[in-house]
């Protein structure tokens, strides 16, 4: 049982707009395209680059070099408010019709659609 890898419950989601808060991509707003939580990982677009070298295949008719997006904390990140047109914390509030959503916690705006 000491090998078991708790799953940390994300901020951010598939589809949100965040901005990076740390790292050589400091200040790039941008959406996330895939969340990985058994890693605590976010893969963003455009952040993040990484270069590989790839040599011709069956699925790849032509080599070369691939840019790509590599995954990064999800620490790293804020949930981006239209409202106050920067990264801000969230948090959780159940709604008169029973649903839970996330909401800015410097404007109040609810984020969920």
């Amino acid at each position: 049982m000491a090998n078991v890898k708790k799953v940390k419950k994300l901020n951010v989601r598939k589809g949100d707009t965040v901005v990076v808060i740390s790292g050589k991509d400091k200040g790039k707003k941008a959406k996330v395209l895939i969340a990985l939580p058994q890693d605590d990982k976010v893969i963003v677009e455009g952040v993040n680059i990484s270069i590989k070298h790839k040599k011709p295949g069956k699925n790849m008719q032509q080599g070369g070099i691939i840019r790509q997006e590599s995954p990064i904390f999800s620490s790293k990140v804020m949930l981006w408010c239209d409202k106050c047109k920067k990264g801000v914390r969230l948090g959780h509030r159940i709604l008169d019709d029973k649903s839970k959503v996330r909401y800015c916690k410097s404007c109040g705006e609810v984020l969920d659609k």
